[in-house]
C-alpha cells in the first residue's frame, strides 16, 4: 500500500471512530510499529489529528452525547464481565461497600448476590439486582432520578452518601484522560466523589475503551484510587502511561 493511501485510511479511521490505537493500525494495514508511529506523527504535523498515548484522536473528538443505559449495556460486554469478576474477589464478608452507576458495576452486583455484605448504591439497576438476596443488605439512597442512567443524584443523594462510611467503593466512568476521571453528568460525578471521599479503599473499573477519553465533568483524580481494574486488551503503551498514576490490574 502506498504511503499516501495509508495516511488517508488512517485519517478516515480516526475521524470515524474518534480514537485509533497503534495496534489497530498495525493489524488493519499490516505495517510495523515504527511505521504506524511515523504515520501518526506526520498526520499530526499536518494538522489532521492529535497524538495521544498509544495512538491518536480526532481533532473534533468529543463525548457530548451521553449513551443511554441500554446502549452502554451492549458495549464491551465480555471485558466488563471479566473486570467485574476480579473486583468481586476483592470484597470480604461483612464489609460495607458503595457501588456507583454503570453497566460494569451492574455486572459486579450480579457477582455479589447472596453474600454477607452491606451495599450502598444510588443506582436503581444495582439495587434491583441485589434486593431480596439475603443475607446481602442493600441500601438505595433515593434522590432526584436520572432516567438515562437509572441513577439517583442531587442534594438528598449527597446527604445520605456523606453520612456513611464505606470499607470499599467501586465506581466506573465515561473517560480517563491522564489523571482525570470524567463523566457526562455533574450531579452523578458529585455523588460518586462524596462516596469515594468516605471510602477506606477506592477502586475504578474501566474497560480499554475508556482510556484517552475525556467527558464533560472531571470528578476525581486517578492517583487517589488504590487500584484500577481493566481488561487485558489495553494497548501496552497506554497501560504503561497510566501506571504512573495508579496500580493497575488487567484481566
Amino acid at each position: 500500500m502506498l504511503k499516501k493511501e495509508r495516511l488517508v485510511k488512517i485519517a478516515h479511521k480516526v475521524n470515524q471512530n474518534g480514537i485509533i490505537t497503534i495496534q489497530e493500525i498495525m493489524d488493519e494495514l499490516g505495517v510495523s510499529d515504527m511505521t504506524a508511529r511515523r504515520d501518526l506523527d506526520e498526520l499530526e504535523k499536518s494538522g489532521k489529528l492529535l497524538r495521544v498515548h498509544g495512538g491518536a484522536q480526532s481533532l473534533s473528538f468529543s463525548m457530548d452525547h451521553e449513551l443511554s443505559h441500554i446502549e452502554k449495556s451492549s458495549v464491551q460486554i465480555e471485558e466488563k464481565k471479566r473486570i467485574a469478576h476480579k473486583a468481586a474477589t476483592l470484597i470480604s464478608e461483612g464489609e460495607s461497600i458503595f457501588l456507583g452507576p454503570g453497566t460494569t458495576i451492574q455486572f459486579l452486583a450480579e457477582q455479589l448476590t447472596g453474600r454477607n455484605i452491606r451495599v450502598i448504591t444510588n443506582s436503581l439497576a444495582v439495587f434491583n439486582i441485589l434486593v431480596n438476596h439475603a443475607p446481602t443488605e442493600v441500601i438505595l439512597t433515593g434522590g432526584d432520578y436520572r432516567d438515562n442512567t437509572n441513577t439517583f443524584v442531587g442534594p438528598i443523594t449527597n446527604l445520605v452518601l456523606g453520612k456513611l462510611k464505606y470499607n470499599k467503593s467501586f465506581i466506573s466512568c465515561n473517560g480517563i484522560y491522564n489523571s482525570s476521571i470524567t463523566t457526562y453528568s455533574l450531579e452523578e460525578g458529585e455523588s460518586q466523589q462524596i462516596a469515594l471521599d468516605n471510602s477506606k479503599n477506592k477502586y475504578l473499573l474501566a474497560d480499554n475503551k475508556k482510556f484517552n477519553r475525556a467527558d464533560f465533568y472531571i470528578y476525581y483524580d486517578l492517583f487517589n484510587f488504590d487500584t484500577l481494574i481493566t481488561d487485558n486488551t489495553i494497548d501496552d503503551e497506554v497501560l504503561s502511561h497510566y501506571k504512573q498514576y495508579v496500580q493497575i490490574m488487567t484481566v
